[in-house]
């Protein structure tokens, strides 16, 4: 149909010349009919003329009209819509300029402006126009159609360059030695099973890869969490490919492997190992838990670790990302990944024509979410900061350190730096009163718990097991006492805050909670004649009462 509209265009421009208006619409006309269907819009096109003027001419020819007939004069015809109304212009333009130029109380201002809507508005206004109409000023005008374009990156640190700097040296100056240099990130995460996967590839035709037309994650067989580390000498990467959560103790594992794998092997006489980051994920500045694992690394392997950090919303440039995955994205793209085999399988066949190699495993393990690192495991972690941005870049020696146990507190035991507020002069309850209210409230919690994340959940199923997620920052039984501190002793919830060194939000929050199940459970607080209002009266009654308050506690008072 192309070649036969050229042929055509070509002929018509050397016969419209020598032909009045109404021979050359029974030329086009005739030129339709011998084309048959679609005719009319060919040579419609060819000849440059609406396509009514085409099917008019079909219907003269049709209608058996007179040879002859009155040719138009020069200058005759309906005139353009711009020349008629010379208002349409400036008034189109109006509601298709950028908002901060255009009309602001344009009913287009947050729709899209497509054509058919732009002549809608402008007929509205007294504009009789058509779409084609607006779609030809428009394209007189200098307008095209447009997507967005990523080019703000946003807020930059100010030191953003400078740190760049710092990162090329650290890594020269690693590869100086033959000590081996490492970009580590995780990749998107992905569901697994017939889920539609962004993308082409060559199959018969007629018969793509069918898929689920909807991503549930309740339709998956699991997920997959890809953790990649790219060494920028060798231009090899090694991906660990996790079916859990993307934690800390993840990241670092999967460091370890590819160590124990490939990384002292291909360094055999390394002392030292640079990690390059983002500044975000499970392997954030911010994060202690990776801290705490790649000191426990350096113990294991004898390496001096230093990671250095992209600052904040810089992670495209780490080399991972363009390097790497960029690559396993293209290597399986229009590829359902069905299976954990099938993603392991299509990350380490990935190769460029310029040597990249992949090696990949899968990671079956379970790792906790909710880790925390007390203050006293943090202090003690061998890391030396660097005198530039040490939040940024840091260093952990080979080095023992003190184990700090951060096991979980008993969530139905006081947290062991509030234990002295647990006394039964402060609380009123003897300590069988106590214990036994206590697992009362245990098991009313764990229903109201139950019962609001079934809520939010939306009435579906738990993924996980109860007794699972993040460890809450106060148990059950420092709830009980912050609500006895405030309802038997009057102390305020500002300061109980401080006292338990949380937000008063939170409290708020906790002693709301802790009024119904005590509700629930019968029991009522009753009010204490000492009324107290600061720390500093809680330490002078504790301290009349025999008991030993924490250092802290008497510093604050």
């Amino acid at each position: 149909m192309v070649e036969t509209r050229d042929m055509l265009a070509a002929k018509f421009e050397v016969i419209f010349p020598h032909l009045d208006e109404r021979q050359r619409r029974l030329l086009m006309g005739a030129e339709a009919r011998v084309l048959g269907h679609g005719g009319i819009r060919a040579v419609a096109r060819a000849a440059g003329v609406r396509e009514a003027t085409v099917s008019l001419g079909v219907d003269e020819l049709d209608g058996g009209a007179q040879p002859l007939g009155r040719v138009r004069r020069a200058g005759g015809g309906r005139r353009r819509a711009v020349e008629v109304d010379p208002e349409l212009r400036p008034a189109l333009l109006a509601l298709v300029e950028p908002d901060e130029r255009g009309d602001p109380v344009s009913p287009l201002r947050w729709t899209t402006k497509s054509t058919r809507k732009l002549a809608a508005v402008l007929t509205g206004q007294g504009h009789r126009v058509s779409a084609d109409t607006v779609a030809d000023l428009l394209r007189e005008e200098g307008f095209s159609l447009q997507a967005n374009a990523k080019t703000i990156e946003g807020k930059q640190h100010p030191d953003r360059d400078a740190q760049f700097r710092y990162i090329n040296e650290q890594v020269k100056v690693h590869q100086a030695t033959t000590d081996p240099v490492i970009s580590v990130d995780t990749k998107k995460k992905e569901l697994v099973g017939q889920f539609a996967n962004a993308g082409q590839q060559w199959r018969p035709q007629g018969e793509p890869a069918a898929t689920l037309t909807h991503d549930f994650p309740g339709d998956s067989l699991g997920k997959a969490v890809p953790y990649g580390i790219y060494d920028l000498a060798a231009d090899t990467g090694w991906v660990n490919v996790g079916t859990d959560h993307d934690t800390a103790a993840f990241a670092v594992e999967s460091i370890r492997r590819w160590w124990n794998t490939a990384g002292r092997i291909d360094y055999p006489q390394a002392r030292r190992l640079l990690i390059t980051a983002d500044a975000g994920g499970s392997n954030s500045y911010r994060t202690r838990a990776w801290k705490a694992e790649l000191a426990a690394l350096a113990v294991q392997t004898g390496l001096e670790i230093t990671v250095c950090h992209f600052p904040p919303g810089t992670s495209k440039w780490n080399k991972v990302e363009h390097r790497l995955f960029s690559h396993i994205t293209l290597n399986w793209r229009g590829r359902p990944l069905t299976s954990h085999e099938v993603i392991v399988q299509s990350i380490a066949a990935t190769t460029t024509r310029t040597g990249l190699r992949v090696h990949a495993e899968l990671d079956t393990n379970t790792y906790d979410t909710g880790v925390r690192i007390s203050d006293r495991q943090h202090e003690a972690l061998p890391v030396i900061r660097h005198d530039w941005h040490p939040d940024w870049n840091y260093t952990l020696r080979p080095e023992a350190y003190e184990q700090v146990n951060s096991a979980p507190d008993p969530f139905d035991k006081p947290s062991p730096d509030r234990a002295w507020l647990h006394h039964p002069t402060l609380t009123g309850l003897p300590a069988p009163e106590w214990d036994a209210l206590i697992a009362t409230l245990m098991t009313l919690h764990d229903q109201q718990r139950e019962t609001s994340l079934h809520t939010r959940r939306g009435h579906r199923p738990r993924l996980t097991a109860p007794g699972t997620g993040r460890r809450p920052i106060l148990t059950l039984a420092d709830r009980l006492l912050a609500a006895i501190l405030h309802h038997r002793l009057a102390l305020p919830q500002v300061t109980i805050a401080a006292l338990f060194r949380v937000r008063p939000e939170t409290i708020n929050r906790h002693l709301r909670e802790i009024r119904q199940l005590l509700q629930q459970a019968g029991h009522t607080i009753r009010p204490n004649p000492h009324r107290l209002a600061t720390l500093n009266d809680l330490n002078d009654l504790a301290t009349a009462q025999g008991i030993t308050t924490p250092p802290e506690i008497k510093m604050a008072c």
